[in-house]
Formats: structure tokens, sequence, C-alpha cells
């Protein structure tokens, strides 16, 4: 009887397990960019996040905010399969910003099981005394 419990609980760990892990996936190469000290006004600093939707449906990106007006977020509208990757690219416009320490969130909505995820860049804005 108990090997009986012990296996109806396994197959019920595996079953929940194997539920959690069905849909889409957003996983990126890295989720934050540091681009330490700049000048600015420097000229605009782009990133680019890639990821990889390592789950088993396609992907959409429904929406992207953005924590500032200095920032400009472009990406591909395109469902992204199972198995392939894509981009988020961040244009960063220091000018439009105050001088020093910055810290930008950017949040990506999705149909991924975690339905928020959240990338950022951050860095030190220097004035040109020259």
């Amino acid at each position: 009887m108990r090997r009986f419990l012990l296996l109806l609980l396994c197959l019920f760990t595996l079953s929940s397990v194997g539920a959690q892990e069905r849909g889409p996936r957003m996983t990126f190469d890295t989720s934050t960019h540091n681009f330490g000290d700049v000048k600015r006004q420097g000229g605009d600093l782009i990133k680019e996040f890639r990821f990889t939707n390592d789950g088993d449906e396609p992907l959409v990106i429904k929406k992207i905010t953005k924590s500032c007006s200095c920032m400009t977020v472009t990406y591909s509208r395109k469902p992204v399969m199972p198995g392939k990757s894509a981009v988020i690219k961040i244009k960063y416009e220091p000018h439009k910003a105050e001088p020093g320490i910055f810290h930008k969130a950017i949040q990506i909505y999705s149909n991924a099981s975690s339905k928020v995820r959240l990338i950022t860049i951050q860095g030190n804005s220097i004035d040109d005394d020259k």
C-alpha cells in the first residue's frame, strides 16, 4: 500500500511539474546592462537584449512599457516560435535626462507563464565641462 501511495505521489508531482513547464517561456541571455560612465552629450546608447522562447508554444509580446521618455524600445511584433530567439533593442538618450546615476526599467508583457519580465539599464551620465 505504501509503495502504491508513493507511486501516486510521484506521478502527481511529475504531472504537476510538466503542466507548469508547458506554454511559451521567455529566457534572456542577460536582463541587465551597465553602460558605466557616459558623456551626457555623447550620443545615444544602444543595448540589444536577446531572448529565447524555451517553451513549447509561440511566444507573443503583448506590450512593453518603459520608465522614461528618454528611451525607445523596438522589437518584432511577430510570434517567436519555440526554440527561436529574438531581440529587444533599447535606445537610451542621456541628453534627455538629468546628469548623474541612472537606472531605467523596461517591463515586457507577454503570453508566457511569467506574464511580466523586467530588463534594466544603468550607468552614470556625466556633463562635459569643456
